[in-house]
């Protein structure tokens, strides 16, 4: 999948896109533009040397070289470079405007537009060029903006030509053709959508670390040069531009060894550092007073010597600050005893950290400050941020975010950004194991987070990469062009990303299985497959009989179309197939079986489960003759963070706790959210099904766009017929735990065209029902209503904020016992 040209985006249009309900755009294909067989007019790749200029930034050298072995990987013949100007019949010239004297004579010939080159972020041309210059017959020409905008046009040729971003990282192969011919013309990339993209390698404790340490390059004690190396051209790849290291215990501290910034900067990549590590230092591993001296009350000066010897150190590279101070290691800040004088310490610190960025930083140094947690309410009482800071909205840890840009903060200098996980360790429980957030729900957020002028900086925690391949990639590509995906973003993605990696003869099947996998996941993860919390008792699923039965049943319909798909694959795609589908659906699989089959009693099935369970992991660890050792372990890894994580499984002790193995639900009717017959978008409310995200197998159903002020106005409805005995009877609207951007989220119902009883549902942030709600996916509404006589009958379910996002509906005959409006 290549990323999409500039010219198919429009300024900030999300939300037209959204309307569409299909994809806005179709992306550059490389049966678009690059050919194995030659057609009139096409850049033959072979025999061409690959050109750059010596005076270019770091980064462009090594993005050429590495497509001389991109080139080499596809056709099996590796093309010459060259830093001297070029003679022969053709060549790839490669290089940056206001940098390469190749591309500057181009420009200014006019053999090169460059009018929207100039001036611009991280943009690229890719374009064919008869008679560049006196010697010369024909060149294929990558010329950027900036460094970063011609590496991105090098891999994006790369990409084009048949070679994944995750060639290495997941050990894609490629398929080798004999020739590969550029189509004649010219095809244009960027600017992104948004300016600063990353990711946050986090929680590493269980792979990456020990992977680097034992296998990869043991030399540094763990993640170090080399593997940063990878991750940086992993970066590159995907069009990124950011990171937040690793900095977990027993982590080498990325600026411990002075070579990785330096790494950085030949790679041209953006070095930041998380939400509780201000100022690029890593508090847990680079902190040696006792820990009661990072204090700023007591100890400023010298918490302030010890910012300034990062500043000192690596305030020649390009960073991103991160400004503010919590505690050591994700806790609050020390000293001050109310929120008052947390909001007056902040804003010292504010001060005293950009005094040190004037000294040390680069001119105008990007500044952000990552409003996570405990310190979200401190903004919300009244925190200045100075105005070129970028202020990072954090989501809840669970993909839901918590804060939305209102118009007036849009007019800040230093906008906004977003903060997400794909991976998680905290309570109420984490999730490190497997990638199983649905792009979907990464499309709903995000792109919901941009419309409301979140376009500065996104950065997601991804753990430790492996397996969150998928989610990572859909991230960074989102990132890089929102207007091109629209509300079947997770389909499209999908459908493109699995024939990329796996052909087109096998794309859609896998697709449809990741859609599968992500579905089922939505509605428990698997490490989440516990009722009960660390520190209680434990207690059986409340999942019905029948929906457990089902549940099983899919998980094994879908562990039999992998192993299907096994026998198709060339033995080159055995390891990619396993890393990036087999082991995830699989695992996902067996962990439920031997979960419910263990509640049930079947001791049996559950012990064999738990097995082959292991088995994989064995497996997975001898993938490609060991070279990812140590990198994969199932969930709990170990017996730490034992407060939030699920806890090693063992069968039930007896018969009390379990379940019995049939039954079925009581007596509801339930529909799925898009099972609507009819849809009203009433006055500036939109409604869209947003495909791939809920429980029910359709599509959950959202509000995509509101201009309404109250949802009692909006008469925006969905329309469901249901047949209802007469009396009393309690709709149940299953909601996706999101926020609101303001106040409650607002959801009505109405019978037979009746005025609608609405309902403001609270969004707690912590607390029981948001620990429910984000471990179920689910949050609930219910409305009582009176059913005079039994029959057919019309129901409307009525709002009108953007980001409610309604999964399904149930009727139930209503209880004689209270109970409040929400579940």
């Amino acid at each position: 999948m290549t990323a999409r040209c500039s010219s198919l985006r429009a300024n900030k249009g999300w939300l037209a896109a959204a309307l569409l309900w299909v994809a806005c755009a179709i992306p550059a294909r490389a049966a678009d533009w690059i050919h194995t067989t030659a057609q009139a007019h096409d850049f033959a790749l072979d025999g061409a040397p690959v050109v750059y200029s010596p005076a270019d930034a770091p980064v462009v050298g090594i993005a050429a070289r590495d497509l001389t072995a991109d080139v080499e990987r596809v056709t099996g013949r590796k093309p010459a470079w060259s830093t001297s100007a070029p003679r022969g019949a053709t060549a790839i010239l490669v290089g940056t405007l206001g940098k390469s004297a190749l591309i500057d004579k181009l420009a200014a010939s006019g053999k090169l537009d460059a009018s929207r080159l100039r001036g611009a972020w991280e943009s690229f041309v890719i374009t064919t060029v008869d008679a560049p210059m006196p010697g010369l017959r024909r060149a294929l020409v990558i010329a950027g903006s900036d460094p970063r905008g011609t590496a991105y046009g090098v891999y994006e040729l790369s990409e084009a030509m048949g070679v994944s971003p995750w060639h290495w990282w997941a050990d894609v192969p490629v398929t080798r053709q004999r020739q590969l011919y550029v189509a004649a013309g010219t095809r244009r990339f960027g600017p992104p959508s948004v300016k600063y993209r990353g990711i946050f390698i986090n929680d590493e404790d269980w792979g990456m670390q020990p992977w680097a340490a034992h296998a990869f390059e043991p030399g540094s004690g763990g993640i170090g040069p080399r593997t940063y190396g990878r991750i940086f051209e992993l970066l590159l790849r995907l069009n990124a531009n950011m990171l937040w290291p690793a900095m977990h215990p027993g982590t080498p501290p990325f600026n411990a060894d002075p070579r990785n910034a330096a790494l950085a900067d030949r790679y041209s990549i953006v070095m930041g550092s998380s939400h509780a590590e201000p100022m690029l230092r890593n508090n847990v591993g680079e902190w040696k007073a006792p820990a009661a001296d990072y204090n700023y009350l007591s100890n400023g000066p010298g918490v302030l010597r010890y910012w300034e010897e990062r500043m000192v150190s690596n305030g020649r590279y390009e960073n991103i600050y991160t400004l503010g101070m919590r505690g050591i290691h994700d806790s609050s800040v020390q000293g001050a005893k109310t929120d008052a004088e947390r909001v007056a310490l902040l804003q010292k610190i504010f001060t005293d950290q950009r005094g040190l960025l004037k000294r040390y930083a680069l001119p105008d140094a990007p500044q952000m400050f990552c409003a996570y947690k405990e310190v979200l309410p401190l903004y919300r009482q009244g925190l200045q941020v100075p105005d070129d800071v970028t202020i990072v909205w954090p989501d809840d840890n669970f993909g839901y975010i918590r804060n939305f840009t209102d118009a007036q903060e849009r007019a800040r200098g230093g906008g906004f950004g977003i903060y997400y996980h794909l991976s998680y360790l905290g309570a109420p429980l984490s999730y490190l194991w497997l990638y199983t957030t649905p792009p979907a729900l990464v499309w709903e957020e995000m792109s919901r987070a941009y419309a409301h002028g979140a376009d500065r900086m996104w950065i997601a925690n991804v753990g430790d990469l492996k397996p969150a391949e998928i989610g990572t990639e859909f991230f960074l590509r989102l990132a890089w062009n929102v207007d091109a995906w629209g509300a079947d973003a997770q389909p499209v993605f999908l459908q493109e990303w699995a024939q990329r990696e796996f052909g087109a003869a096998l794309g859609p099947e896998i697709a449809g299985i990741m859609g599968e996998y992500y579905r089922l996941n939505f509605r428990r993860r698997p490490e989440h497959l516990q009722w009960w919390l660390p520190k209680e008792a434990r207690k059986p699923n409340d999942l019905p009989s029948g929906e457990v039965d089902v549940r099983l049943a899919d998980f094994a319909a879908l562990r039999l179309r992998v192993e299907g798909l096994r026998a198709a694959l060339p033995s080159a795609a055995a390891d990619a197939f396993f890393e990036l589908v087999e082991y995830p659906v699989l695992v996902s699989a067996l962990s439920n079986e031997r979960f419910f089959e263990g509640e049930r009693g079947r001791a049996d099935v559950a012990l064999a489960a738990d097995a082959a369970l292991e088995r994989l992991n064995v497996r997975w660890n001898r993938l490609a003759g060991g070279k990812w050792r140590g990198m994969m372990s199932a969930e709990p890894a170990d017996a730490q963070w034992q407060s939030m994580r699920i806890a090693k499984w063992t069968l039930p002790a007896s018969d009390a706790g379990r379940v019995p193995a049939a039954g079925v639900s009581g007596a509801s009717m339930r529909f799925a959210a898009d099972a609507f017959l009819r849809r009203a978008d009433g006055e500036g409310v939109a409604w869209g099904r947003v495909q791939g995200l809920g429980k029910t197998g359709g599509a959950a159903v959202a509000i995509l766009r509101s201009d309404a002020a109250h949802a009692a106005e909006a008469n925006a409805r969905l329309e469901y017929e249901a047949d209802l005995p007469a009396g009393e009877v309690e709709v149940r609207i299953h909601m996706l735990p999101t926020f609101p951007a303001a106040g409650q989220m607002r959801v009505g119902v109405a019978m037979d065209g009746q005025q609608p009883q609405f309902v403001g549902v609270e969004a707690p942030d912590g607390g029981a029902a948001w620990t429910q709600g984000v471990l179920n996916n689910d949050r609930v509404a219910s409305v009582k209503l009176h059913i005079a006589a039994a029959g057919r009958h019309t129901i409307s379910v009525c709002g009108a904020d953007v980001g409610l996002v309604i999964d399904s509906l149930e009727f139930v005959p209503a209880r004689n016992d209270a109970h409040g409006p929400e579940r």
